[in-house]
């Protein structure tokens, strides 16, 4: 999931459908659309910074009703299947999600250019049918906090990936934060994966490389484990 259209120009080569492998479906995130807003409906905000209280935007405001609607939704089914959330989300995020969408551009033809708020409705307008896109694919979060709060050590531990000292080395370590991730995502052991790993790789026949990925490791671990009588 890309999390914004500020850094939306890195990730453009892995959207590009003229590549021979399958590109990778953006799916935008409404807490970062909901925050533009927020920020607009937000007194207390303007006051904290010495701005002084403005009038809140009712268009914002009531942007950020609508999205809070969605999320109410999401709370709800959260931890279910992507079955059940796909059902759920089609019977009933799908009608706001097109209110919200014909709402937003009804706003929009009415407001005057130099009105603050057409700029995060031109955010998600531009981008609607990413943002739409979870509404028909229950695998996909509605926003990508989960992965942001999974990347905070690293990024808190920034200035201490000096040691990698070349790209080459930036690149191993991002692929040993990879490896780490998969496994934990897998409910495996880091370690006791690694190192399992490593003393095997090396006489381990390139036909059966496939049985050191962390699902099919603990597949094949989870199937030698005899039942207890």
């Amino acid at each position: 999931m890309i999390c914004s259209g500020e850094h939306i120009n890195g990730f453009n080569p892995l959207f590009d459908r003229t590549l021979k492998q399958n590109p990778v479906t953006p799916a935008f995130c409404f807490a970062h659309a909901r925050r533009k807003f927020f920020e607009l409906a937000d007194v207390s905000r303007s006051a904290r910074r010495g701005k002084g209280l403005r009038p809140v935007s009712a268009t914002a405001l009531e942007a950020v009703k609508r999205i809070d609607a969605l999320f109410d939704i999401e709370r709800d089914i959260n931890g279910r299947s992507a079955e059940d959330r796909l059902a759920v989300r089609q019977e009933k995020s799908k009608p706001l999600l097109d209110e919200l969408e014909a709402w937003l551009r009804q706003q929009l033809e009415g407001l005057s250019r130099s009105s603050p708020v057409i700029e995060p409705i031109n955010y998600m307008l531009s981008r609607w049918q990413d943002f739409a896109k979870y509404a028909d694919d229950g695998r996909i979060c509605m926003t990508n906090n989960a992965a942001e709060r999974a990347l905070r050590g690293v990024a808190c531990g920034r200035k201490n990936w000096s040691f990698a000292g070349s790209d080459r080395g930036a690149d191993r370590a991002a692929i040993m934060l990879t490896l780490i991730t998969t496994a934990r995502l897998n409910e495996i052991d880091p370690k006791a994966w690694l190192a399992d790993v490593l003393a095997r790789i090396a006489d381990l026949p390139v036909s059966r490389l496939h049985e050191l990925l962390p699902w099919e490791w603990k597949a094949i671990k989870a199937a030698a484990i005899p039942v207890a009588a």
